[in-house]
């Protein structure tokens, strides 16, 4: 990515790059680098990629049974929390592109684990995040249904703008993130993921991603404009796009509450290729079906906040 690239990059941030480059920022970013070096990230990256060729080529993938690995996934977020599910009528039984707010790394198991076994659901997810653990290298890695994007986080692209722009203690670390993590810009790579979404639509199964494409920074807010893949997805596979306003894991501690309130479905237009303009008034929409359902008067609960920077941490 060139120098210009970056600059851009930097001005579609949410926030000022330098607002983003706290200490603890810094440090996951040099964190961020070391994952994407650790050959055994690499290996499941490989091995996520080379299931969606199978995926487009009309074979079978390897995954769980879904009734068994939501059974999982409930036991395991059940352990740490208390979750409340809203609008139940509208949780989905059939193919569509599942469209969350994003907060924390907890998202999509919490989402798995109180969503119906069938359709399927393939997560469309940040590489490094899902495999930066073991027990989630384990877990992802078993279960399968894993679709990775590899990309540059926001804190990566707020170091190498300042870094071009007088912050000299960080361009050794700016040299190395465009060494050595993948940018997303990859035209193979983003081939390979589109014709494998559309094939898991076809064949019956679900999409769960996050448009914001980043983490958000507040609870009950969400960051717009949203990415246009969610609605592009939509229209070309002739499925809805279903709503999920996720409401308190952003801050995590032992025994919080967590919310899914679930949105009536999106209904588009089906085109296999879509025109921009169909493009925007579509985001429209699915941005008007979150605005109803962010809540206007959250408030982070009171009292002790048990195993908080544990839990916090483990999630990451």
């Amino acid at each position: 990515m060139t120098d210009s690239a970056i600059q851009k990059a930097a001005s579609e941030l949410p926030e000022p790059p330098e607002t983003l480059l706290t200490p603890a920022a810094i440090q996951r970013v040099r964190e961020g680098v070391e994952i994407a070096r650790a050959p055994i990230v690499r290996k499941f990256i490989d091995q996520d990629l080379k299931e969606l060729s199978a995926i487009a080529d009309g074979t079978a993938d390897h995954r769980v049974s879904g009734r068994f690995r939501r059974w999982v996934m409930r036991r395991f977020i059940k352990t740490f929390f208390r979750v409340r599910i809203e609008n139940t009528q509208y949780i989905p039984t059939e193919p569509n592109v599942l469209a969350a707010n994003h907060l924390g790394h907890v998202d999509p198991f919490l989402i798995l684990a109180f969503v119906p076994p069938h359709p399927y659901y393939y997560i469309l997810g940040d590489a490094r995040t899902l495999y930066n653990k073991c027990w989630k290298r384990w877990l992802v890695g078993w279960a399968g249904g894993v679709i990775p994007l590899e990309r540059w986080w926001k804190e990566e692209i707020a170091v190498m703008a300042a870094a071009e722009t007088g912050r000299d203690d960080l361009k050794d670390l700016a040299t190395e993130i465009k060494h050595d993590v993948p940018n997303g810009s990859s035209i193979h790579q983003m081939r390979q993921i589109d014709q494998a979404v559309q094939a898991l639509l076809a064949r019956g199964d679900g999409i769960m991603l996050f448009p914001e494409g980043r983490l958000g920074h507040q609870e009950a807010q969400m960051q717009f404009p949203l990415k246009r893949g969610t609605v592009i997805y939509a229209m070309r596979s002739g499925v809805p796009i279903t709503p999920v306003f996720i409401i308190g894991t952003q801050d995590l501690y032992w025994r919080k509450r967590l919310t899914l309130r679930f949105g009536p479905p999106v209904h588009l237009p089906q085109q296999q290729r879509p025109k921009r303009l169909d493009i925007d008034a579509a985001l429209e929409q699915v941005e008007q079906a979150f605005k109803e359902l962010m809540p206007s008067d959250y408030q982070e609960p009171q009292g002790p906040k048990l195993f908080r920077y544990w839990l916090n941490h483990l999630f990451w």
